[in-house]
Order: structure tokens, then sequence, then C-alpha cells
């Protein structure tokens, strides 16, 4: 009874994949993902175009999300667009890519040999891309044109690491089958891990530990007389510049000192000799003033006579006018 549950719910996921490729063509649907959840089963589309899938404000999830749940009783589905970010690495993407191209009329072999440079570009492992069908055109058989660039593995569990899709191109010729596997460049397969990295990020035994400890211990000892050494020669430098004549740079340097000191002395004596002029001018500059000031003093007291004098005549004439009053 559990078994037909699961072909139920299989058959339905196949069927809302096939309806929403037609619906979703134009926006480069690759799959689907089913998330349920207590209250709402969420439906992550994956499309190479999300702006075409939204639509103008959000009208077409709306019209899809009512569809589905209508014809294919989701409970309360939520449709979520999720965008692929590098389509040439996608297997679905690229074959449904390749069949529009070939149906609307380009020719097969530009358009395998595109896009095979178009993968290669994005940073694939290993590519290979098989045509098969109504190659030669009208009149001719059926071909099989295989294109095969890089590493890849067909055989075995690690075939699930591989990128795998295929589809069918119907041109007025005839059908022709494209199939298309991708090792994209983030795949690690086993066979391909490096040993010798693997030993190395491992805990290191007791042998290993001690052989580390010895060569610190050889490794301090040859420090020390790196040490020693360093610091005799040192002192043999040290006593060989004391004892070395003067160099160029180091006469030019003495030369440039002597230079500096004349010039210093130069202008101390300019300086002495300047100071008594600059005394003169400004004894000079002084004894004007002065002559100025004494000549002001003078004129201040014959002005303080003829005043004094002025009130004396005054006070006489007043006192024989009373005199004879009386």
């Amino acid at each position: 009874m559990i078994e037909r549950v699961f072909i139920k719910q299989g058959i339905k996921k196949v069927e809302l994949e096939r309806y929403l490729k037609k619906e979703l063509d134009g926006a480069g649907f690759t799959h689907l993902d089913i998330v349920k959840t207590p209250l709402v089963t969420r439906i992550v589309l994956n499309v190479t175009h999300p702006g075409l899938a939204i639509g103008k404000g959000g009208k077409n999830i709306r019209r899809l999300t009512e569809e589905i749940g209508e014809q294919f009783g989701f409970e309360n589905p939520q449709l979520e667009i999720k965008e692929i970010e590098n389509p040439e690495l996608n297997a679905k993407a690229m074959v449904d890519k390749m069949t529009s191209l070939i149906e609307r009329g380009f020719s097969w072999r530009s358009v395998a040999f595109r896009s095979v440079r178009d993968i290669q570009s994005a940073g694939a492992q290993g590519i290979e891309l098989v045509f098969s069908g109504k190659l030669a055109g009208k009149g001719g058989r059926k071909r099989k044109h295989r294109i095969a660039s890089g590493y890849m593995k067909k055989v075995g569990a690690q075939t699930e690491l591989v990128d795998y899709a295929k589809a069918s191109a119907y041109p007025k010729a005839g059908a022709i089958g494209i199939k298309l596997r991708i090792i994209r460049p983030e795949v690690v397969f086993p066979d391909k891990v490096n040993i010798a990295d693997v030993m190395s990020k491992e805990e290191p035994k007791e042998e290993t530990v001690a052989k580390t400890v010895e060569k610190e211990t050889s490794g301090k000892e040859v420090e020390k007389k790196e040490k020693e050494v360093k610091q005799e020669k040192t002192g043999s430098e040290k006593k060989e510049e004391k004892e070395k004549p003067e160099t160029d740079k180091e006469k030019k340097a003495g030369k440039e000192d002597n230079k500096n000191k004349e010039k210093k002395e130069k202008k101390k004596e300019n300086e002495k000799e300047e100071e008594p002029k600059k005394e003169e001018v400004k004894k000079e500059k002084s004894e004007p003033a002065k002559e100025k000031k004494n000549e002001k003093k003078e004129e201040t007291k014959k002005e303080n006579k003829i005043v004094n004098e002025e009130k004396a005549k005054e006070e006489k004439k007043t006192d024989k006018k009373e005199d004879k009053k009386e």
C-alpha cells in the first residue's frame, strides 16, 4: 500500500513538470523541487530567466498557483522562483537551448560546436555531446556525431557526479536526439585525490614527533652558532671602521661642516660691526626730539611770565582805585 502512495507522488511530479515545461518554456525552466510543510507546499522552480517566469506585477505566478491548486490537488501551493547562476554548466538548460535553436532552423553542427565552446569557457572539467538521427538532411540516412573534450566518467557510482541530460528536436528533415554530459569545475572524484595531501593532514605519529623534536633541537644549536659568528663579525667590522681612513663621503661632510662654521663666524662679526652704527642712528634720532621738547618748555615759561605780569598790573590798578574812593 505504501508503494502505491510513492508511485502516485512520482506521477504527479512528472505531470507537473510537463505542465510547467509548456507554460515556462520561454523562461528556461529546467526542473522543480517540492517541499511539504504543515501549512504550505512549497514548489521551487529552477529557471534561467526569472523575469519572464514572474511576469508583470507577478501575474504569471498568481495564475500558475491557482491552476496548480485546481488541477493537481496541492494544498496551499506556494511557488518560488530560483535563478540558475551558470546556465552554461547546467546540462538540462543547454540541451533545451540547443533543441530550440535547431527547431528554429539553425544548423546542428554550428549549434553543437558553439555550445561546446560556451561550456568550456565556463570552466567545465569534461564535456561529451552526442547528436544522433536525421543529421544528413533530406534523403540521407540516420547518423551519429560525438564531440568530447576533457575528462569524463561513464561507468560506476561516480557517474552520479556527472550532470546528464537528453532531449529530442524535431526539425523539418526529421528527429534529432541530443545527449549531453558535463562535469562541473567544483566536482572532485575519489580516484583523483592526492594521497600525499591526505597523509599530511593526518595526526603525526610517535616517530614523526621524535624526528620533529630532533630537528628543532638541531635547529636551535645552528641558530646559536650563527649568532656567535655574527657577533664576532660585528666586532671585527667596528675595529676596521675605526682603522679605516676617511672615505670621500666623510671628507665631503667635514668640508661642509667647516664651511657652515665659517659662515656663522662671519655673521657674528658683521652683527658686531653693525651694532655701533645702530646706536649712532638712535642717538641722532633722539637728539632733535630732545631739542624740540626743550624749546616747548621755554615757550611755556615765557607765556607764564607774561600772564603773571598782566595779573600783577591789574591788581595794582584795582588797589589805586580803591584808595581814591576812600
